[in-house]
């Protein structure tokens, strides 16, 4: 059985294990240091909302970081899921799934019209995941400048 809360402020040490897991999935490591106070700082600021998955014997499983937005055209809030990783250990056994679910259903109650994301263009598996639980590709394409 897998459980998903909102990570505290004492979690944050293993949730920066799994951040850093998934950075390094994307080939972008950073030092632990750098990862906590990134992760804190969002956390004080009430800037994103983390939520974090544990096995049934309480191991960390995965994480999901979540952005809350707006979308200008609905004039409504949306919830930007950035971050998902779910750590090698415990894949395979729904971790994904359920923060998918559990990040819906906080953007639900928080009154947000959607949850939108994006992942890269050969991460097949995280692909088929989004898409079994609803989500389709959008009409917009995206771009990104790089400033420095």
């Amino acid at each position: 059985m897998i459980t998903v809360r909102r990570a505290t402020a004492e979690d944050l040490p293993e949730v920066a294990t799994l951040f850093a897991g998934y950075l390094d999935f994307y080939q972008r490591p950073a030092p632990r240091d750098t990862i906590l106070a990134f992760l804190r700082e969002r956390q004080e600021r009430t800037e994103s909302v983390v939520l974090l998955a544990r096995t049934e014997d309480g191991e960390p499983a995965g994480i999901v970081n979540i952005y809350p937005t707006f979308s200008s055209l609905s004039m409504a809030p949306v919830w930007t899921l950035n971050d998902l990783f779910v750590a090698p250990a415990a894949r395979r056994r729904g971790v994904g799934q359920a923060l998918v679910r559990a990040c819906a259903a906080e953007a639900r109650a928080a009154g947000a019209i959607g949850v939108q994301l994006q992942t890269a263009p050969d991460n097949e598996t995280a692909q088929a995941l989004y898409r079994s639980e609803g989500f389709e590709p959008d009409t917009f394409s995206a771009y990104y400048l790089t400033l420095h």
